[in-house]
């Protein structure tokens, strides 16, 4: 009977995971087709860079800024239906785009779409989260590896479209492919709930778990900061070494298939070594990495970029993976959308901060900065490990 009734909830969690993934790989990917699209847009709208960055700003803002009003939606609707309307709006937002005739209204459509997804990351996350229970980690690694899985292959896609159609008829077929998900989601993708039914199992947790979530939630602000604070200056120091521009775009690339196995990886590591260990090795090997890759020739350093790569994203997944644990079960939607939006609102800001840095003080010495942050983000993760079940010293 045990284990008859097994199978189903296994059965119901791996279509969770497998649908959420392929929403994830989707979203992701229509978050960075648009870099492929700007060259596209400003040679036929006349635009400057600050009208194509301010393009890309307003999908970008509407996604993060939604995302805490979204997860007090689920608190009275069906995580599920929010899923399905949010997903087809971001395709619907794309169909608009297409359709678009200036610049106001492709800002408008971006905005739309930008708004559907802001829906994804708290909805899925909290979906796959509940569907595995305490052990969730892994499969939360895999569905934040299935973003990077979109956006390698939207963006891809779409430059080949552009070759054989004009951009307006490739945001079609695009948003075509969004729709045929949001139906995937409807006829495949088990209902999540609301988060109103989970307010009875959360009263043994709630005293433990509100100071931890400040902890996690500033170690993955720094831990963002340094991924992209870094990534700013990555091709200025290949460059001083000696690296041509074909080099650099073969180093980025390399970093970013490191991120991508480090993702899938690093959730797998979390679950079995803990989450306070994880986090020691990937952020001290990140100061480590970025330290050598100032002081190592081109060569080597080229060498070092994919492990980099796996060091440089792979805390992300555990630390998604943690929030469950420090959270009452009927706010995961709201935990995760504040993770989601404090870590996208670092995203844009640390550039910015590290490169006001790099002016004042020069890449090397602002790229140092970043191995510094991650060091930072041990001491932190130390202060974390008391309100984790996985913190050796407790267990």
């Amino acid at each position: 009977m045990e284990a008859g009734t097994s199978r189903p909830g296994q059965t119901q969690a791996t279509r969770t995971l497998t649908v959420t993934g392929l929403n994830h790989a989707l979203h992701d990917g229509y978050t960075d087709l648009i870099y492929v699209l700007l060259p596209v847009w400003q040679a036929e709208f006349a635009l400057s860079y600050g009208l194509l960055a301010l393009l890309r700003g307003l999908y970008a803002g509407a996604m993060a800024g939604l995302q805490i009003p979204v997860g007090r939606i689920a608190e009275r609707i069906d995580g599920k239906i929010i899923l399905i309307a949010g997903t087809a709006l971001s395709a619907l937002g794309y169909v608009f785009a297409g359709f678009s005739g200036g610049v106001i209204g492709l800002g408008l459509a971006l905005a739309l779409s930008g708004a559907g997804s802001s829906t994804q990351h708290p909805i899925a996350s909290s979906a796959v989260s509940r569907a595995y229970g305490t052990a969730a980690r892994g499969p939360l690694g895999i569905y934040n590896f299935s973003g990077d899985l979109g956006k390698a292959a939207i963006p891809a896609l779409t430059s080949i479209l552009l070759v054989i159609m004009s951009w307006r008829h490739t945001l079609l077929v695009l948003a075509f492919a969004g729709l045929l998900v949001a139906i995937c989601i409807a006829l495949w993708m088990p209902s999540v709930g609301k988060r109103a039914e989970h307010k009875m199992a959360a009263a043994s947790r709630r005293a433990s778990s509100d100071g931890g979530f400040h902890w996690l939630l500033a170690i993955g602000i720094l831990d963002t900061a340094v991924r992209m604070g870094f990534l700013t200056f990555l091709p200025f120091l290949l460059r001083d070494k000696g690296a041509s521009l074909p080099t650099n775009g073969l180093a980025l690339a390399l970093v970013f298939i490191g991120g991508a196995a480090g993702k899938f990886t690093c959730g797998w590591l979390g679950e079995r070594v803990g989450t306070l260990r994880t986090v020691l090795i990937t952020e001290g090997g990140t100061a480590v990495l970025i330290l050598a890759v100032l002081v190592l020739p081109l060569a080597p350093t080229i060498m070092l970029l994919p492990l980099l790569g796996v060091m440089l994203n792979g805390t992300s997944s555990v630390l998604y993976g943690t929030v469950p644990e420090l959270t009452p079960p009927h706010q995961t939607e709201r935990a995760f959308a504040l993770f989601y939006t404090g870590t996208i609102g670092s995203g844009a800001i640390a550039p910015v901060l590290y490169g006001l840095l790099g002016d004042a003080l020069g890449p090397t010495l602002a790229t140092t900065a970043t191995a510094l942050t991650a060091l930072a983000i041990c001491l932190l993760a130390v202060a974390l490990a008391r309100h984790l079940a996985d913190d050796p010293t407790t267990a």
